[in-house]
């Protein structure tokens, strides 16, 4: 937590601040290029699936048949991820600090039973995303392109100006 006395919810709002704006550099970045090499967009379309899944999970909505990593094109992404920022800033609003402590028991895509806390699958949901666009980025190099600056501490010196 940043330097306040902050709560989990709190942190976990900035936490998904962050994740909004990285998704955003990135469609940004796919919607500049000259061309939009597959593998970043597929990577990008798997974050944004993965993060509305989770969403729909923690929010107690079935989730069997979706599918993580489908295909979505530039415009699907751009629009999911508004979509999705608009859903965890939503869910976190009106979350306490015991609701992150809660059990969401649901079915992974195999069908495997699990019971998580909200405040784990938070944690997964950021971790996940930072992970694949990691992944971007390299791939974005690899194909010639400027890779996204996505990093955490990138985003609190732009939040800070």
């Amino acid at each position: 937590m940043s330097g306040q006395n902050s709560s989990s919810k709190d942190y976990f709002s900035r936490l998904f601040r962050h994740a909004s704006w990285a998704d955003d550099k990135i469609v940004a970045a796919l919607h500049q290029a000259d061309r939009i090499p597959g593998k970043p967009l597929t990577l990008l379309g798997h974050i944004l699936n993965a993060e509305k899944i989770w969403l729909m999970r923690i929010n107690r909505f079935e989730t069997k048949g979706m599918a993580p990593w489908s295909p979505q094109s530039l415009e699907e992404c751009a629009a999911l991820a508004k979509e999705n920022a608009a859903g965890y800033a939503e869910l976190l609003n009106r979350l306490d600090d015991s609701g992150l402590n809660a059990e969401v028991a649901y079915r992974n895509s195999t069908g495997t039973a699990f019971n998580t806390t909200v405040s784990d699958i938070l944690t997964h949901v950021v971790l996940h995303g930072s992970y694949h666009r990691g992944q971007i980025s390299s791939y974005l190099r690899m194909e010639g392109l400027e890779p996204v600056n996505t990093d955490f501490i990138a985003f609190v010196w732009e939040e800070k100006d």
